[in-house]
C-alpha cells in the first residue's frame, strides 16, 4: 500500500519564483503531519516525494529580463576575441613571419605563394635585362660575328623567358648564357641559389599549413548540451565527448572551466574570473576510443552548489571545454574547445546510450546519430545545497526522542517514543547493549509502548 504524505508548500527566496502557498519554513514542512502505513518504506523515497511535491506546486516562473552573456568560445572552437591598440603589433607580427604566415588565411597564402615567384622572375628578368643592355646585345642582335652574354635575348620578354627557364631549371636549350661575360655567370648562380630557397620556404608553409593539428579537431565532438541529473545519487553536470576517426588521441586529457563575473573582498570586479571545475577523472585523463560522459560531481566546492533548476537560466556564466591530446598519426599535439551557456545546460536530463553490441559480427558499434540525444530523468528541483540540508533535515527528525520511565520493578523498563520511520536502535539496560526494531504500525502522533 503507498504511503500517503500531507506536506505543505514553502515559500522559496528566489524572486522569480511565487508559491501560491502561505505556509513556509523547511523545519515545519518536515514537522507537520505525515502518516504512512507500511513500515518498510525508505528515507529517500519519502525525501524524494517531498520535494517533488513541493517543487510540483503551483508557481509562477517569471523569466529573468537580463541577456544571456555573449559567447567567449564559439560551439566550434573558434574564440570570439579581438585585440586592440596593440603598440608595433606589425612589427610583432613580421618579428614572428613564419608563425605569421601560417596563421594567416588560405587565400592570403596561396597569393603570398604566387607573388613569392612572380616577384622574383621580374627582378632576375630585369637584371638580366640590364647586363644585356649594358653589353649592346640588343645592338647587335642578329650579327653572325656578335658574341653576346646570353643568346637569344632580345629584349625584356625573352630575357624573363630566360628568367623562369634559369630559376626552374626548365633548360628548354634556345636561351643559354656564354662564357664572354662572367657577370652573366655569376646572376645565374645567384638566381639558382634564390629559386631553391624561395621553393623550399613555400612548399614548407603550405605543408605546414595542410599538416596543422588544428584540423584534426574537426573530428572531435562534444555535445550540444550540457546535463545536469542524478548519478549515484548526487547531483552531477556533464556533457560527452567523442573521437570519429579510428586513429586516436593519445595522452588525452580535458580541462572544464567556469568563465563568470567575481567581486573580490577588496571591491573589485573581476569580469572574466576563471574557475576551473573538478571532474570525475584521474587527473583529467580521458580513453577516448568511445564517447565518453565527462562528470563534473556538484558539491560544496562546486560553483553549482546553491544553483537550483529555477535558478540557472538566470545565471551569467559560461563552461569552456578544452580536451587536448597527441595525435597518433603525426605526433602533434591538438587541441578542442567548445563551450556552454547557461539556456544549454538541461536540467533533469541524462544521455542516451549509444554502444550496442552487434551479435553478427562480434563487434561493438557507436551510434553517433544518438550523440546529442538526451532523455528525461527525475530530479529534484533543489540546488545540491538544498538537497542537503533535507537530508540533514529529514535524519535529525528522524532520531527517536527516547524518554525512559523506570518502573520500581527491575525486570520492567518502558520506553516512550514517537517514530515517522522503521526504527532499528540500541538502548543500554541493565549495562548491557540491547538491539531492537520496530516493524509494526504506526502513527506519528500515537506513542508506542515497549516493555522490556
Amino acid at each position: 500500500m503507498e504511503p500517503n504524505y500531507t506536506i505543505p508548500n514553502s515559500t522559496a527566496t528566489n524572486s522569480r519564483l511565487e508559491l501560491v502557498s502561505n505556509n513556509d519554513g523547511l523545519d515545519q514542512s518536515f514537522q507537520s503531519q505525515k502518516s504512512y502505513n507500511s513500515s518498510n518504506d525508505s528515507f529517500m523515497e519519502y525525501s524524494q516525494q517531498y520535494l517533488m511535491t513541493k517543487h510540483s506546486g503551483n508557481f509562477r516562473y517569471r523569466p529573468s529580463s537580463k541577456r544571456s552573456r555573449r559567447r567567449l568560445v564559439y560551439k566550434n572552437g573558434e574564440m570570439n576575441i579581438a585585440h586592440a591598440n596593440i603598440k608595433k603589433r606589425r612589427q610583432r607580427f613580421l618579428a614572428d613571419i613564419f608563425t605569421t604566415l601560417v596563421d594567416i588565411k588560405w587565400r592570403w597564402n596561396l597569393l603570398i605563394f604566387t607573388m613569392g615567384f612572380i616577384v622574383s622572375w621580374l627582378i632576375f628578368a630585369f637584371i638580366w635585362w640590364l647586363i644585356c643592355f649594358s653589353h649592346q646585345d640588343f645592338q647587335n642582335f642578329g650579327r653572325p660575328d656578335w658574341k653576346p652574354c646570353v643568346a637569344n635575348v632580345k629584349d625584356f620578354t625573352t630575357a624573363l623567358l630566360f628568367s623562369i627557364e634559369t630559376q626552374h631549371t626548365i633548360g628548354y636549350g634556345f636561351r643559354f648564357t656564354t662564357p664572354n661575360c662572367p657577370e652573366a655567370i655569376l646572376v645565374m648562380m645567384l638566381q639558382s641559389c634564390c629559386g631553391v630557397i624561395i621553393q623550399a620556404l613555400m612548399t614548407g608553409l603550405v605543408f605546414a599549413k595542410l599538416s596543422r593539428p588544428k584540423k584534426r579537431a574537426e573530428t572531435l565532438m562534444f555535445s550540444k548540451n550540457a546535463v545536469i541529473c542524478k548519478r549515484n545519487g548526487e547531483l552531477s553536470l556533464m556533457f560527452r565527448v567523442g573521437d570519429m576517426r579510428k586513429s586516436h588521441i593519445v595522452e588525452a586529457h580535458i580541462r572544464v572551466m567556469m568563465i563568470t563575473k567575481k567581486l573580490t573582498k577588496e571591491g573589485e570586479i573581476i569580469p572574466l574570473y576563471q574557475e576551473e571545475l573538478e571532474l570525475d577523472l584521474p587527473d583529467g585523463k580521458l580513453f577516448l576510443v568511445w564517447p565518453i560522459i565527462v562528470e563534473h560531481k556538484i558539491d560544496a566546492n562546486s560553483p553549482f552548489w546553491d544553483i537550483s533548476a529555477i535558478d540557472l537560466h538566470s545565471q551569467q556564466f559560461e563552461l569552456i571545454a578544452v580536451l587536448e591530446g597527441i595525435v597518433e598519426s603525426t605526433g602533434m599535439t591538438t587541441q578542442a574547445r567548445t563551450s556552454y551557456l547557461p539556456e544549454e545546460v538541461l536540467w533533469g536530463h541524462r544521455f542516451e546510450r549509444l554502444v550496442t553490441y552487434q551479435r553478427e559480427n562480434g563487434e561493438y558499434q557507436i551510434n553517433y546519430a544518438r550523440f546529442h540525444a538526451t532523455v528525461p530523468q527525475d530530479v529534484p528541483q533543489h540546488s545540491a545545497k538544498e538537497l542537503a540540508e533535507l537530508a540533514s533535515t529529514v535524519s535529525s527528525n528522524d532520531k527517536l526522542n527516547v524518554h525512559h520511565e523506570i518502573d520500581e520493578d527491575e525486570d520492567t523498563e518502558t520506553i516512550s517514543y514517537r517514530s515517522h520511520s522503521p526504527v532499528e536502535g540500541r538502548i543500554m539496560a541493565n549495562g548491557e547493549a540491547q538491539t531492537y526494531e520496530s516493524n509494526h504500525k504506526h502513527n506519528s502522533d500515537r506513542d508506542v509502548i515497549i516493555n522490556m
